[in-house]
């Protein structure tokens, strides 16, 4: 086999098959497990042998740089999620070979979960609707209610679209006999579609001459297909599209972004979405805007604190109203998660006979429901054969939180408690089989390792009919205990790869061109969205001020000579400054420089430090990850870790020095990446305009500070250092540093882009280009503030700047800032919203 990228190793010949024999010598199977690498005789399955031949071309040294250039991409990406009752986010957990699966398998698994998707939306149909499977006998009532995610409000309201599923997903393992077994449903709000997509990206560009030689199955149809199908069930024929997270602290929050970014959906939170005259909005800076479509990652009865959950802060209040008007379509309907309950799997066979007047084409793992009383005293019986779960998926009672029991595994006690606990509330529990899943091979340290899995497959609702992901979401574990309930979460994830007999169609997410209107518009920009990229402007403002300070400081400590010059006062007010900046405590203040600078750049509990500015930047800019280039969120990740060292101490003010200068071309190098790159729509504006606020108030402190009528020659270098003005001022003044003339560079200067004046003029343009909430033509606050400001400034005189009108100009830049807030930013539950919201649209 030849490789098909001229960067790629060369050929290895006799060390290749040598590293081929190894790695199949070297893997051995689970016993009475199947294995997807080797066949029953021990032979290598032929898709596997073409897969690991290819990789076999490339040596050690190659092979190792593949992987880690994948794993330095992952992290570079920001690609992670976040375990529940953890504070901080896990870097993704990627295998480095993907699951294959032949092109006639696969035809057998979509058409099953095809089947399975049809089979549970006319299920979801009849439980909110007429009820007849309940009524007829089929289903226990018991089964069906027992579940927290049966909504009764929902009772009777036919789903806007016409469908209660929209994206659907199955969970499969394979048995010892090579059937694949359903292991459970997902309808609630299914996971993992995004990361499957990120997978893809990952390991094809680690691997592309295997993956363009092995003909895999493009992705990009499924999520063109699922876009067309939210599309088409609303009403309007460009409607807005919604994904509602749950936010930030989401498990899944970056997959959620990603999918937002990548699908062009508005990524909302239930704040950000207010119901007005029946209908769902948007709170956008331009005024309300209407949602038509909101795909929910929210569970069901949190969507609508008023009618389900009122405990719940992550809806809508009254959506459950705008879905029995019909005027908004939620995908999945609040209520899906119904059928996600164990107990419904022991009925599956059944329904589909009735339903469908078919078996079903990928049976359930064998399940009994112990709310009957002759499949409970089966359990019971064969106890040491089963695992046992709670019949809706919330913990085994009186377990809890245990998600599963192994019968065998149960003591005595335990066995005993169960048993009583089965007899008193069967229908609470229900009992599957052990299955052994089968294994697929794992990159272990140069080595192949079998290690047990489960997959994922996705099934998305399309105006043509169903449509199944050609690939999906597979989960290793690093146990090699192959019963199924075992696997849990798998700490790995590893990409699917759906092998074609020819050439896969590329196909893109882009529209025909013919197809799109040509348009120049600033854009939807939710509230919300607006004041997170107005803070990390602020943020990373500050974080830019505490390393000039630092900077500042450092390089004047390090001309020893110069303190014989009477300079010693401004390092002095250089210090006192930081300590009021929040980056170094008090208890500080007589410390040397270079405890000064190690503290104002390394300690996070000071909040105006260099590295505590920087962890808000990265917290605010996980927010709106989707809005960020992947280059900016590298660059801000990059700033974060430049200054978050666990051990700090720095050894002279030289060291602190080039920290402080390497943070700060960090900063450059994103400040020109935000200015050369971004599209100057909304969003880009608040965050320019957060800088520039922050800029105008630091200037303002700087001058009070090193520019009054006592100031010494040093004074003003240090003013002019800080905001970066030297060479400017030494091109314009030849005869030496003056008061007047800093103050007016500093203050004044309209063409200097660090002055106040400039800064004020940028807030001035952007509020002017920001849409306005009135119609009778007179300027908002904010934008009457700012221009006052601007003439002010544009006609006052260096000499005129007291240290009182300094003050004065910094005090009204803090209240444009709060005026800004209060305008456009969303303000809790008594936000202040003008009495018109014009533009409805």
């Amino acid at each position: 086999m030849s490789l098909s990228r001229g960067s790629a190793a060369p050929r290895t010949g006799r060390s290749a098959e040598k590293r081929l024999a190894g790695w199949i010598a070297g893997y051995l199977g689970l016993p009475g497990v199947r294995d997807e690498l080797l066949a029953e005789d021990g032979s290598p399955r032929s898709h596997w042998l073409h897969f690991l031949q290819a990789l076999a071309e490339l040596d050690a040294a190659e092979i190792a740089r593949r992987f880690a250039s994948a794993d330095r991409h992952i992290r570079d990406m920001g690609i992670s999620y976040r375990v529940y009752g953890e504070t901080g986010e896990r870097s993704w957990p990627l295998s480095h070979l993907p699951l294959l699966i032949g092109e006639d398998e696969w035809r057998r698994i979509a058409t099953g979960v095809e089947q399975r998707a049809q089979l549970l939306e006319r299920v979801l149909a009849d439980l909110y609707g007429q009820g007849r499977l309940v009524t007829d006998g089929v289903l226990p009532a018991a089964a069906v209610t027992g579940s927290a995610n049966f909504l009764r409000p929902l009772q009777g309201v036919r789903p806007p679209g016409g469908r209660h599923l929209h994206l659907y997903a199955a969970d499969l393992g394979r048995g010892p006999d090579g059937q694949w077994w359903v292991l459970g449903d997902r309808a609630q709000a299914p996971s993992g579609a995004g990361y499957a997509l990120e997978n893809r990206l990952v390991l094809s560009r680690a691997l592309p001459h295997l993956y363009n030689e092995m003909n895999v199955e493009r992705l990009a149809s499924f999520f063109q297909a699922f876009r067309a199908g939210l599309r088409g069930a609303a009403t309007r024929s460009e409607p807005r599209i919604c994904l509602l997270t749950p936010g930030p602290l989401s498990e899944t929050y970056f997959e959620q972004a990603y999918l937002a970014r990548y699908l062009g959906f508005l990524l909302v939170e239930g704040d950000d979405l207010l119901m007005r005259e029946g209908r769902v909005h948007v709170r956008t800076i331009a005024g309300l805007k209407r949602a038509d479509v909101i795909w929910r990652r929210v569970d069901g009865d949190f969507t609508d604190p008023l009618d389900l959950n009122a405990a719940s802060r992550l809806g809508v209040p009254g959506l459950t109203q705008a879905l029995r008007e019909g005027n908004v379509v939620v995908a999945n309907m609040p209520g899906s998660g119904a059928i996600e309950a164990p107990a419904l799997m022991s009925f599956m066979p059944s329904l589909s006979r009735r339903i469908l007047g078919e078996e079903l084409v990928l049976p359930n793992i064998a399940t009994w429901w112990c709310g009957q009383s002759r499949e409970r005293d089966e359990v019971i019986e064969r106890l040491d054969d089963m695992t046992i779960g709670s019949a809706f998926g919330d913990g085994v009672p009186g377990f809890r939180p245990v998600a599963t029991l192994l019968g065998s595994d149960l003591g005595t006690a335990d066995r005993a408690r169960l048993i009583a606990a089965m007899h008193e509330r069967g229908a609470d529990f229900v009992g599957q089989e052990v299955v052994k899943l089968s294994t697929t091979p794992f990159w272990e340290n140069g080595h192949l390792a079998p290690r047990p899995f489960t997959l994922r497959v996705f099934a998305a609702s399309t105006p043509k009919g169903w449509r199944v992901m050609p690939g999906g979401f597979c989960r290793i574990s690093d146990e090699a205990d192959a019963r199924a309930f075992s696997m849990g979460e798998g700490v790995r994830s590893a990409d699917v790869w759906v092998l074609g007999d020819k050439p896969a169609e590329m196909v893109t997410l882009l529209p025909q061109s013919e197809a799109v209107k040509v348009r120049r518009l600033m854009g939807i920009l939710p509230s919300r969205a607006a004041d997170n990229l107005f803070w990390l402007g602020r943020y990373l403002e500050r974080a830019e001020a505490t390393l000039r300070l630092v900077r500042c400081l450092c390089g004047r400590s390090i001309e020893t000579d110069s303190i014989s010059r009477g300079t010693r006062p401004t390092l002095e007010r250089l210090q006192r400054l930081l300590i009021g900046w929040g980056a170094v405590p008090k208890s500080h203040k007589h410390r040397s420089a270079t405890a000064f600078a190690t503290t104002a750049l390394h300690q996070g509990e000071n909040y105006g430090s260099a590295v505590a500015l920087s962890r808000e930047a990265l917290r605010t800019a996980s927010v709106i990850r989707e809005r960020l280039s992947p280059d900016a969120w590298r660059l801000i990740v990059a700033l974060e870790s430049r200054l978050d060292i666990a051990d700090p101490d720095l050894p002279s003010e030289v060291e602190a020095f080039e920290r402080a200068d390497q943070a700060l071309r960090s900063l450059a190098a994103l400040s020109g990446l935000m200015h050369e790159n971004i599209n100057r729509i909304a969003g880009w504006r608040f965050l320019d305009m957060g800088r520039r606020i922050e800029r105008g108030i630091a200037t303002c402190r700087f001058a009070r500070l090193f520019a009054t009528p006592e100031a010494t020659a040093d004074d003003l270098d240090v003013v002019l250092d800080l905001i970066d003005s030297q060479i400017t001022y030494r091109s314009r003044y030849r005869s030496g540093v003056a008061l007047a003339p800093a103050r007016d560079m500093v203050m004044l200067d309209p063409y200097n882009p660090r002055s106040v004046a400039f800064q004020v003029a940028q807030i001035d343009a952007h509020l002017a280009d920001l849409p306005s909430l009135r119609n009778d033509g007179i300027l908002e606050t904010p934008r009457r503030m700012s221009t006052s400001l601007h003439s002010e400034l544009a006609v006052t005189e260096a000499e005129e700047l007291d240290t009182g009108r300094l003050l004065a100009i910094e005090q009204r830049i803090m209240r444009l800032a709060d005026a800004v807030a209060a305008r456009y930013f969303l303000q809790g539950a008594s936000a202040k919203r003008p009495d018109q919201q014009p533009d409805l649209a």
